[in-house]
């Protein structure tokens, strides 16, 4: 398989283990949807973790590049940045395709400590931490990387109801939950 075949394999996996869940995409399915000979999937990936991998850093990649430009797009100083991160949080609510945080569902699903599958969603959560906790730090926050965890525990609540419930308001409650937060973390 050439190496666009194995994009072309996990991009299609990220999809499908995004839509139906880890432990119930078996290596059936994913040959079935993605065309791919059983023998040519083995041939890039031993196992369907380390394919479970593969889309989980290509779903870091798209995901934190989606945020990050979103909310450089739609705000100036780093405090609005930090707000803003709760209205990027509204449109991928709002996106057809949207069913929670893969990273949630990967740890829900493989839990056990110090696996690769749930160190790699641990780091994706760190990553996002950073990057918060760095504009915190730009917007002049006395305790930077308590607010980014604040913040982060935020998304991560109205991400699981949007989630559970629909889009609705919750990106919008988080976000009216977090304004106060960053005004007094940053004066």
């Amino acid at each position: 398989m050439s190496a666009s075949k194995r994009d072309e394999l996990v991009h299609k996996a990220l999809e499908i283990f995004y839509r139906d869940g880890f432990h119930s995409t078996g290596m059936d399915t994913l040959v079935k949807e993605t065309g791919i000979s059983k023998t040519s999937m083995y041939k890039h990936f031993r196992t369907k973790e380390d394919l479970i991998l593969a889309a989980l850093r290509l779903r870091d990649e798209k995901f934190r590049n989606f945020i990050f430009r979103r909310i450089e797009e739609l705000a100036k100083t780093p405090r609005e940045k930090l707000i803003a991160t709760f209205d990027v949080l509204a449109e991928w609510f709002e996106m057809k395709d949207f069913r929670g945080c893969m990273f949630v569902k990967a740890s829900g699903e493989y839990p056990e400590h110090n696996t690769p599958i749930l160190n790699t969603a641990a780091e994706h959560k760190n990553q996002l931490i950073r990057y918060l906790a760095d504009l915190a730090r730009d917007a002049g926050a006395q305790d930077p990387e308590n607010l980014a965890t604040q913040i982060l525990i935020l998304k991560e609540g109205a991400t699981v109801l949007a989630h559970l419930q629909g889009p609705g308001k919750f990106a919008k409650q988080a976000k009216e939950a977090a304004i106060p937060l960053i005004l007094a973390a940053c004066d």
